[in-house]
C-alpha cells in the first residue's frame, strides 16, 4: 500500500507561476468589489438614476457565469498560457473601455467584455498550476494564491470610494491597466503552454441553452421594475429562460458529450448542494451591492466613508476561516446550515433597522457579524456540495457550481434593484430609506426559504 504523498513548501521555480495566478485572482476579486461604493458616482457621471445602475454589475457577473463552461475546453484545445495570455489582454482592453465610455449602454457592453476576460482568469489559472505544479507542492500553491483573493475583495470597496472622492471616476477601470500590463509580460516568462494532445469537441448546442436560460432569466426579472419595458416582455424573458434551462436538462440526459451530464444530479447531497447554494446566495451575494448603495443614495454617506464601513464584512469572513471546520464537524452540516441560513437571512432583514444616525460601533460590529455568517454559509455550502463527486465527475461538477455561484449573483444583484426601484415606485422618491429597508426584509426572508432546502440534508450525512 503506498504512503499518502507529504504536502512540500513551494519550488523557487513554480513562485513566479504562482504569483502570476495571483495577479489574475487579485484582478477578478478587485473589480468585483472596487464597482460597488462607485455606482452612484458613476451614474452621475453618465446622468444616469444610481437606482438604476445595476446593470454595470449584472453584465459583468452574466458574462463570468456564461463562459466559465467555456474556459477549461479552450485551455486544454489551445494551451493554458494562450488563453490566460488572452484574458488578460481581453480584460484590460475592456478596462480602458470602461474607463472611457460616454453612455451607460457603453459602458455594459465594456463590461461584458471584461467579464468575459474575467471568466477565464481564475479558472485557465488553477488549471495551469494544476497541470505544471507537483501534487505534493500544490497546497502550498493554493494557499499562496488565495491571500491575492482575499486582499481584492478587502481593499476593494475602500479603494473605489477613495478613488472616485479624489481623483477620478475612471481610475477605478484604469488601476487594471499596470496590473494587466504586468500580467501579459509575466505569463509570457512563467507559463508554459500546456495543452491536451486529445480533446472532446465543445458542446456548443448546450452551450447556448445555458446563456439563453441565464441571460433570459436575469434580464425579466432585472425589467420587471422597468419602465421603459412593459410586463409582459419581463414575464416572456423569464418563460424563455425556464423553457431554454428545461430543454437543457433534456439535453445533459440523452447527449453524450453534454457540458454538465444529467448523472451528476444523480448524487443526493450534490443536488441540495446546488439548489442551496442557489437560493440562499441570493440575499447574500447582492447584500455587497445594496448595503453600497443605500449608504450613499438613501443616508448620504460619502464614496470613501462607504468604503471604509465594507471593511468590517470583509474582516468577518476572514475572521470566521479558521473555525469553520471545526464548527461544521462538531455541530454536522444539517444543523449547521440549518441554523445560519437562518441567521443569515435575519441578518439581512436587520439591516433593516439601521438608519443614517445607526452609531459607528453598531453599525461596524452589524457589517462583521453578517461578514462571519456569510463566510461560514458559503463555504459550509460549497464544501457539502463537492465532498461526494468522484473523481470523474469532479471537474465538471466543480464548473456547474462555480457557474450557479455566479448566476445567484447577478440574479440576486438583479432582483435587489428590482425591488429598491418596484419600493421607491410605491413609497414616493422622497422615502427612499423605507423602499431599502423593505428590499432587506424580502431577501432576508428570501434567504430563510433556503432552509427548507438544507431541512433535505440526511442527518447522518458525514462531514
Amino acid at each position: 500500500m503506498n504512503a499518502t504523498p507529504t504536502h512540500q513548501a513551494l519550488d523557487p521555480e513554480f513562485r513566479l507561476l504562482v504569483l502570476l495566478v495571483s495577479i489574475g485572482f487579485f484582478m477578478q476579486g478587485l473589480d468585483s468589489t472596487i464597482i460597488n461604493t462607485a455606482l452612484p458616482a458613476i451614474a452621475k457621471n453618465l446622468q444616469e438614476d444610481p437606482l438604476r445602475m445595476h446593470g454595470v454589475v449584472v453584465a459583468y457577473v452574466l458574462s463570468v457565469a456564461a463562459c466559465i463552461p467555456l474556459s477549461g475546453w479552450l485551455a486544454d484545445r489551445f494551451g493554458v498560457r494562450n488563453i490566460y495570455f488572452s484574458a488578460i489582454i481581453i480584460f484590460s482592453l475592456a478596462s480602458l473601455g470602461c474607463a472611457w465610455a460616454e453612455s451607460l449602454n457603453e459602458l455594459l457592453i465594456y463590461r461584458v467584455f471584461q467579464g468575459i476576460g474575467g471568466a477565464f482568469l481564475l479558472p485557465v489559472g488553477r488549471l495551469a498550476m494544476l497541470k505544471i505544479i507537483p501534487r505534493t507542492q500544490f497546497l502550498a500553491a493554493m494557499s499562496l494564491m488565495s491571500l491575492a483573493g482575499l486582499i481584492g475583495p478587502l481593499i476593494g470597496p475602500t479603494l473605489g470610494g477613495w478613488m472616485v472622492e479624489y481623483m477620478s471616476v475612471r481610475w477605478i477601470f484604469l488601476i487594471n491597466l499596470p496590473i494587466g500590463i504586468l500580467g501579459a509580460l509575466i505569463t509570457l516568462k512563467a507559463m508554459p503552454n500546456v495543452l491536451e494532445p486529445t480533446v472532446a469537441r465543445f458542446d456548443f448546442g448546450g452551450f447556448i441553452l445555458l446563456i439563453i436560460a441565464m441571460v433570459s432569466l436575469c434580464l425579466g426579472i432585472e425589467n420587471f421594475a422597468s419602465p421603459q419595458h412593459p410586463l409582459w416582455w419581463s414575464l416572456a424573458l423569464i418563460l424563455a429562460g425556464l423553457v431554454a434551462s428545461l430543454i437543457y436538462a433534456y439535453h445533459s440526459h440523452t447527449h453524450q458529450n453534454a457540458l454538465f451530464r444529467s448523472k451528476l444530479f444523480k448524487n443526493k447531497i450534490y443536488s441540495i448542494g446546488i439548489l442551496g447554494n442557489f437560493f440562499a446566495r441570493l440575499g447574500g451575494n447582492s447584500i455587497p451591492f445594496l448595503l453600497p448603495l443605500m449608504l450613499q443614495v438613501a443616508f448620504g454617506f460619502e464614496p470613501f466613508m462607504t468604503g471604509l464601513l465594507m471593511i468590517p464584512t470583509v474582516l468577518g469572513s476572514l475572521a470566521s476561516k479558521p473555525i469553520i471546520r471545526s464548527i461544521v464537524q462538531r455541530f454536522g452540516y444539517r444543523r449547521v446550515l440549518l441554523v445560519n441560513t437562518l441567521l443569515v437571512g435575519l441578518c439581512i432583514a436587520s439591516f433593516s433597522l439601521t438608519t443614517a444616525d445607526t452609531p459607528l460601533w453598531l453599525r461596524t460590529m452589524h457589517f462583521f457579524i453578517f461578514g462571519v455568517l456569510n463566510s461560514l454559509q458559503f463555504v459550509s455550502m460549497n464544501t457539502l456540495t463537492l465532498k461526494d463527486l468522484n473523481q470523474q465527475d469532479a471537474s465538471s461538477g466543480n464548473s456547474f457550481l462555480s457557474m450557479i455561484m455566479m448566476l445567484s449573483m447577478s440574479i440576486g444583484v438583479a432582483l435587489a434593484s428590482t425591488l429598491v426601484n418596484m419600493l421607491g415606485a410605491y413609497y414616493g422618491a422622497d422615502n427612499l430609506v423605507a423602499a431599502f429597508h423593505m428590499a432587506l426584509i424580502c431577501l432576508g426572508c428570501i434567504n430563510i426559504i433556503a432552509a427548507y432546502i438544507f431541512w433535505h440534508i440526511p442527518k447522518n450525512t458525514p462531514v
